[in-house]
C-alpha cells in the first residue's frame, strides 16, 4: 500500500496495490492494522455509507460538530470524483486551507479525513458512487455545512455549473459558522 501525505497534516492518500490479470484485478480495500500504523493512532469505524451522484453534482461542504465529529475514509468504486478536505481545526496553523484528490474506480484510491476536516466532493464523470467510512454515527443536531463556494476559501472543484441540494446552496460561509458557535 502507497500512503502519500496531502498538503494537510493528517489528511491521507491510500493507494493500494492492485493485481490485476485477464481475469480482472484483486486488492485489499482495507486492513485495520496498516490503516492505524499509517495515521498513529487507534481508530474506530463504526458506520459505511454509500452515496450516488451524477455528473456535476457537488456535495459539501459537510461535517459534524464535536462531540460528534467524524473521521471519514473516502472511496470511489464507480466513476471519478474530485474528492476535498477542509481544515476546520481552530487554531491550526493549516486552518481554512484545502486539500484535492481525484479519486476514481480506476485508481483506486482512498481518502483519510480526520475529524476536525470538512469534506466534500465533485462528480467528474457520468454518474459517481462513493463509499465511506466512519468514525462516529450520523448525528442530526451536529451536522453541520460549510458554503461550498466559500470565496475564502476558492476550491477549484473542476466543475463549470454544479448541481447542489438546497442546504448546500444555502450553507453560510466558514466565517459566519464560527462567529456562530457553530464550528467545529
Amino acid at each position: 500500500m502507497l500512503i502519500t501525505a496531502t498538503e494537510l497534516p493528517d489528511v491521507l492518500i491510500f493507494e493500494p496495490k492492485v493485481f490485476k490479470d485477464e481475469r480482472g484485478y484483486f486488492y485489499e480495500s482495507f486492513n485495520h492494522a496498516k490503516f492505524e500504523a499509517a495515521i498513529g493512532r487507534p481508530v474506530k469505524f463504526v458506520q459505511d455509507n454509500q452515496s450516488k451522484s451524477q455528473q456535476g453534482v457537488i456535495r459539501g461542504l459537510h461535517f459534524q460538530a464535536a462531540p460528534s465529529a467524524q473521521g471519514k475514509l473516502v472511496r470511489c468504486v464507480a466513476g471519478e470524483v474530485f474528492d476535498v478536505a477542509v481544515d476546520i481545526r481552530p487554531g491550526s496553523p493549516t486552518f481554512g486551507q484545502w486539500s484535492g484528490a481525484l479519486l476514481s474506480a480506476d485508481n483506486c484510491r482512498q481518502l483519510w479525513i480526520p475529524e476536525g476536516f470538512a469534506h466534500g466532493f465533485s462528480t467528474l464523470s457520468k454518474s459517481a458512487i462513493i463509499l465511506y467510512k466512519t468514525t462516529d454515527y450520523y448525528n442530526p443536531q451536529a451536522e453541520r455545512t460549510i458554503l461550498w463556494d466559500d470565496p475564502s476559501l476558492a476550491i477549484d472543484w473542476r466543475v463549470e455549473h454544479p448541481i447542489l441540494s438546497e442546504k448546500d446552496k444555502v450553507a453560510p460561509l466558514m466565517q459566519e459558522l464560527l462567529e456562530n458557535n457553530n464550528g467545529y
